[in-house]
């Protein structure tokens, strides 16, 4: 059993650039982002006890992620409905599979709810978490979120027909895959879709920049949907425990995640699972040509720059914004990171080989984000090869990327139905280019 301090009892979060500015769940949840630009991050990371983590193959994923949940919320909400936000929000499944058999390599599949992406399980439980706090005929919450791909399909899915709610997601044009696009902008109701004439961090510093103006805080409830909220990243750590779960019960242990990074949000929930107690061996931060965070491992000298566009578009990230999280979670200390986190970085030259050769070895379909995550796997074993279960992260369904594939690999992709009923549909967007104060009136003119 897990016993908290007095103190400890309620469930309360800090700025990661000032300590003593604290605040309860639900305001994180709605401002997103403190008034001084950092991050908000519990103030206490409660572990799990281990009789928990010695049975946890016992119990399902729903199980798991109350479990986490509950005990990281504590008093934020209360239990019952924490279950049946769980129920609503997770109703998928995120299996573990062997690449082969009597493998030891393995990848998580997190593609299988709606939108098809991982980010499901963050986008769907943020909106159910708002939707309670919510109360009727509120004032309305203005919801921003910049996307590189994947993001905005979850969340436009997640707050679809939410009461007392309007979704503003800001995507670079060209730099989303078709199928993404009309998960954006097919929706109508309360989702609109801004087309902005720049890169993903131009979509990012939008929304920092929403948030940090008087006059839209004024006249505006403004929260955001990226993963700098926090509780983005909470649903994050249940299938990394689910995970385990799942590797527990066919007996294998020494645990290594290589977690496909763009913004660093998946790679920072892994953490704090690890922080909670989660057995894990090794993390792998594997990323495209967009290298911060590989390089800062490896300099010690943190330097963001301009993104660049590949075929992983949802890691084209040049300034990853979870990373402060990361830094905040091990207290600056670069290297008890580096104890813990590897990272590697792929061109897309190496990306297609590898879905290439994905395929040809074992007849499995990944999408380019899957593949570069398998790549990192790959070096990181022939640096440290050693016995234990190695997995990667499969963040989306290889059918949103179908002009990555040689022909004979797309022919084997299946199609689901939400992706058929998209074709055809009318995509509705608003053009802009990175102009905060053409950004501002858009937002005013809600009104």
């Amino acid at each position: 059993m897990t016993h908290l301090k007095k103190d400890q009892t309620k469930m309360k979060l800090y700025s990661t650039n000032n300590k003593d500015l604290k605040v309860d769940f639900a305001t994180a949840v709605f401002n997103s982002m403190p008034l001084d630009k950092g991050l908000y991050m519990p103030v206490n990371i409660p572990e799990l006890d281990q009789e928990f983590i010695d049975q946890i193959d016992k119990f399902t994923l729903s199980q798991i992620a109350y479990k986490v949940g509950s005990l990281l919320l504590r008093d934020a909400i209360p239990l019952e409905a924490l279950q049946s936000i769980i129920d609503d929000a997770i109703d998928f499944v995120a299996p573990v599979k062997p690449l082969k058999e009597d493998s030891d390599t393995y990848v998580l599949e997190l593609f299988h709810g709606p939108s098809l992406a991982f980010k499901d399980f963050g986008a769907r439980f943020m909106s159910r978490i708002m939707a309670y706090y919510l109360k009727d005929n509120e004032r309305m919450l203005d919801v921003l979120v910049a996307t590189s791909g994947d993001t905005g399909g979850a969340v436009a899915l997640g707050f679809l027909g939410v009461p007392n709610t309007r979704v503003t997601i800001l995507y670079p044009k060209g730099k989303v895959s078709d199928i993404q696009e009309l998960q954006l902008c097919t929706n109508g109701e309360n989702i609109h879709a801004i087309e902005v004439d720049g890169t993903f961090d131009d979509c990012q510093n939008l929304v920092k920049l929403a948030f940090a103006d008087e006059e839209l805080k004024k006249n505006l409830r403004l929260t955001s949907a990226n993963s700098i909220n926090i509780s983005r990243l909470i649903p994050q750590t249940f299938y990394y425990f689910n995970a385990y779960a799942q590797l527990k019960r066919q007996g294998k242990e020494n645990v290594v995640f290589s977690v496909p990074s763009g913004n660093f949000g998946n790679l920072a929930a892994g953490l704090l699972a690890y922080k909670m107690g989660l057995p894990v061996k090794q993390f792998i931060a594997a990323t495209n040509i967009n290298d911060t965070v590989p390089r800062f491992l490896e300099t010690g000298i943190y330097e963001t720059k301009p993104s660049v566009q590949t075929y992983a578009n949802a890691m084209d990230v040049g300034a990853p914004s979870n990373w402060v999280r990361i830094m905040d979670l091990f207290d600056y200390d670069t290297e008890a990171i580096k104890d813990i986190v590897t990272s590697y970085s792929f061109t897309d030259e190496e990306t297609l080989q590898a879905i290439k050769d994905i395929y040809e070895k074992f007849s499995y379909v990944a999408c380019p984000h899957t593949a570069i995550a398998w790549l990192a796997l790959e070096k990181y074993g022939i640096e440290a090869p050693e016995s234990g279960a190695k997995v990667f992260l499969s963040t989306a369904h290889a059918c949103k990327f179908p002009d990555i594939f040689p022909d004979d690999i797309k022919a084997e992709i299946e199609i689901p139905e939400q992706v058929k009923d998209l074709i055809g549909k009318e995509k509705k967007a608003t053009s802009m280019d990175v102009s905060f104060d053409l950004f501002k009136q858009f937002l005013l003119n809600y009104k």
